[in-house]
């Protein structure tokens, strides 16, 4: 930790094309930082007019990433959190119509006492303002602000939505002064597939617009696809380096790795930290990240064989990121299992009755990667498509003894289906998809509202009470009291329906404080049926698995039994770090990954 009241300030910034990787870049770059003993915070720009990611289609964003505080955030913010296991708020992001509406909203108040409001200075002050606010806020759990803030401007350079961010970070740059802004570039270097060459234009021209905004980078993250060269020619560095104005030490090579824990390591590899520290006149506190539990996962996870087969059921199939942090939150569960987490993308229209006329060749392939699959998982959306084909999901993993995990939505299709065929109400539903229904299993909720669509759902960290010692997820949370999960919703199961199913089999052990809202479903004789209202896999963290996507992840390969007589996650993982160093550690997991747990016969490192 720095002993200083000074904020660091690490800008990343991207050029030639989008999907660069610009956010793990960012969160690899806070990670090696914090494994060297500094306390890291980060910031998202996101340049668009939306307030917020919330109203914005999975198709045009990927997936919102859900705040503690109830910010909706782009999917960044969530690669932050699990990279640096923190919480960060809402205003860690800002978007153009954050930044305007907090400037219309003082010039409608007249603070700014009759000028003519402009871009500059008002916006691009603003800007500047409400990096240094954000920056402030503790996000680790720790008293007063961090040491350094890790900045990604979204977007690519030369983006005319970026002008003003730019302009404010230029200016930004010269009132922090030298030594505390570190500017890093990520940008592209193709590889001609038929001579192997690598080509430095692009990013010549990236720079040389980067610097012609008044900014100049200190640092080139070079990212290449390269099967065969692994870093960056020697001529190519310096080449860079004479029409970048970047020393060739600060030149990194950010090529292809087998997973995404391995960038850190290739920033560690290539004394990325040194660099940057150097360039934050910090060299009295470069010292080599403590990575060795990070380095170990990522050599275990390259290392399974042993598949577990996920099906995952919904309607935005086609595009991973709109379920980015399910994606992760089952990766680490696998990990933690030992298992090769395979997952089978499910379009849910494919399962309905329908498609079998006008798709037959789908549908029979949708019902085969359901029927291959060891669990079952249909995660959270909203809109009535593909919502019978989840229910014959639910359906079919009820009756077949299939480990279902229902997130949000597919805790909602669970209760509808287990009252369409236990209770016989052939007719219920959810109001979101037939507001006329006589048997509403799913109800709008009574603060909800269908007409101002942004920010008014059930947002954030909310608290459940978990009820008795007997269920699955009581013990997967180690017999808490109460736990604390992020939410997102309108709807929620109709609480004048639940004694009706309860008496029918389903339980409810988890409600809300007023215990009229249900949290948690389960059905207690199945091998693993559970749904939950809320979103787990917001708080997932490598080596810090979800409670539930870990006993999903562990039913589905038979570890079940084992893992709820070892007690939860985090109990685990106290007692062993109370005894063993993380030296220890370390040595215990490379031995682990040379032994039988390699084929995935173990449960835990």
């Amino acid at each position: 930790m720095i002993h200083s009241q000074k904020m660091k300030y690490v800008l990343v910034t991207g050029g030639v094309v989008s999907g660069l990787g610009k956010g793990v870049t960012a969160s690899s770059i806070g990670l090696i930082l914090k494994a060297s003993g500094l306390r890291v915070t980060s910031i998202k720009i996101d340049p668009y007019l939306n307030t917020d990611a919330g109203t914005m289609s999975p198709f045009e964003h990927g997936e919102v990433f859900v705040l503690d505080d109830g910010g909706e955030a782009d999917l960044d913010l969530g690669n932050y959190e699990r990279f640096l296991d923190i919480k960060l708020t809402r205003d860690n992001n800002i978007t153009t119509g954050k930044i305007y509406q907090s400037v219309i909203d003082k010039e409608r108040k007249g603070d700014y006492l009759g000028q003519t409001v402009q871009v500059v200075p008002h916006i691009t002050d603003a800007i500047q303002e409400w990096i240094e606010h954000a920056a402030a806020i503790p996000v680790d759990g720790k008293e007063g602000p961090a040491d350094i803030c890790v900045i990604e401007l979204g977007g690519t350079i030369g983006d005319i939505e970026s002008m003003p961010f730019i302009e404010a970070l230029g200016q930004f740059s010269y009132r922090v002064g030298p030594g505390n802004f570190c500017l890093i570039h990520v940008s592209l270097v193709p590889v001609l597939a038929a001579v192997g060459e690598q080509k430095t234009k692009p990013t010549q021209h990236s720079v040389r617009g980067l610097r012609s905004l008044g900014l100049s980078p200190n640092i080139l993250a070079c990212r290449s696809t390269m099967f065969i060269l692994q870093e960056l020619d020697g001529n190519v560095k310096e080449k860079l380096s004479r029409f970048c104005h970047v020393p060739i030490e600060n030149i990194i090579t950010l090529c292809d790795v087998s997973n995404i824990w391995r960038v850190p390591l290739l920033l560690r590899d290539q004394n990325a930290h040194e660099a940057i520290l150097k360039v934050l006149n910090l060299t009295g506190y470069i010292r080599e990240p403590v990575l060795g539990e990070w380095t170990s996962r990522a050599d275990l996870c390259d290392l399974l064989s042993e598949p577990v087969r996920i099906a995952m059921v919904g309607k935005y199939t086609g595009l991973a990121d709109s379920y980015l942090s399910v994606l992760k939150a089952l990766l680490h569960a696998s990990v933690e299992c030992h298992r090769k987490l395979c997952v089978d993308w499910v379009p849910a229209t494919d399962l309905e009755d329908a498609t079998a006329e006008e798709n037959p060749n789908s549908h029979r392939s949708a019902w085969k990667l359901l029927e291959g699959a060891d669990a079952i998982l249909v995660p959270g959306g909203f809109g009535d498509r593909g919502i019978e084909g989840k229910i014959l999901a639910a359906k079919y993993a009820r009756e077949k003894r299939i480990p279902y995990l229902g997130i949000c939505l597919g805790m909602q299709i669970a209760v509808i289906e287990f009252a369409r065929s236990i209770l016989g109400l052939q007719n219920a539903n959810s109001t979101e998809f037939d507001s006329n229904t006589k048997s509403p299993c799913v109800i709008l909720m009574p603060e909800g509202s269908k007409t101002q669509m942004g920010g008014t759902m059930r947002l954030g960290s909310r608290r459940t009470y978990l009820h008795g010692t007997s269920s699955k997820s009581a013990k997967l949370y180690d017999h808490r009291s109460f736990i604390d999960e992020r939410h997102r919703h309108r709807y929620e199961v109709n609480p004048d329906m639940v004694p009706q199913l309860e008496d029918a089999g389903l339980s409810f052990p988890g409600k809300d404080e007023s215990g009229h809202r249900m949290e948690i479903v389960e059905l207690p004789n199945h091998p693993y049926f559970v749904g939950v209202q809320f979103h787990p896999e917001f708080k997932s963290r490598p080596g810090k698995p979800s409670a539930l996507f870990l006993g999903l992840v562990a039913a589905a390969c038979g570890q079940l039994d084992a893992l709820l007589k070892k007690g939860s996650t985090k109990a685990r993982k106290t007692s062993s770090a109370s005894s063993t160093t993380k030296s220890q550690l370390y040595e215990k997991a490379t031995k682990l990954v040379s032994s039988v747990y390699c084929n995935g016969n173990g449960l835990h490192v």
